[in-house]
């Protein structure tokens, strides 16, 4: 097993971060450091690789907490191998193609409504007269019938 000699600061340049990035994974449970005898943050260097899976996982619209809960899975929370990754990207498949779908469904309702400038108040289908809505709850729920 590698030591835990890296520092935040090497980390976080080779990773393309920055240290309040690592800092804040750390808090979210996401990472791990120790501290040496100077009470200094210290990374074993395979943390790299648990990085690039979260910022991978991000770009693609997974959230922290979701990436959190995968990484849980692997046997010892150990940094993913590709087969590691292989699996979590299946657990999150189904997620991303929920979402495509959805912002496929609103690219498509919204295309009109983009176009008209809001000047047919009667046709807009995001358009809420007296706000009749509000017993559906907060937010646009318009959006979300989509």
């Amino acid at each position: 097993m590698a030591e835990a000699t890296w520092s935040v600061g090497r980390i976080a340049e080779r990773c393309g971060v920055n240290v309040s990035t690592l800092h804040f994974y750390e808090k979210k449970g996401l990472i791990k450091s120790w501290r040496n005898s100077g009470n200094q943050r210290r990374y074993k260097p395979d943390v790299m690789r648990r990085v690039a899976v979260i910022k991978a996982a991000q770009k693609v619209g997974i959230d922290l907490e979701s990436i959190k809960l995968a990484i849980a899975t692997l046997p010892e929370n150990r940094t993913p191998s590709i087969k590691d990754w292989e699996k979590l990207g299946t657990l999150w498949r189904d997620e991303l193609n929920a979402k495509i779908a959805y912002m496929k469904k609103l690219r498509d309702s919204m295309t009109s409504c983009i176009g008209c400038g809001c000047l047919s108040m009667k046709k807009c289908p995001l358009y809420n007269q007296d706000d009749k809505l509000a017993i559906e709850g907060s937010g646009a729920v318009i959006l979300d019938r989509v």
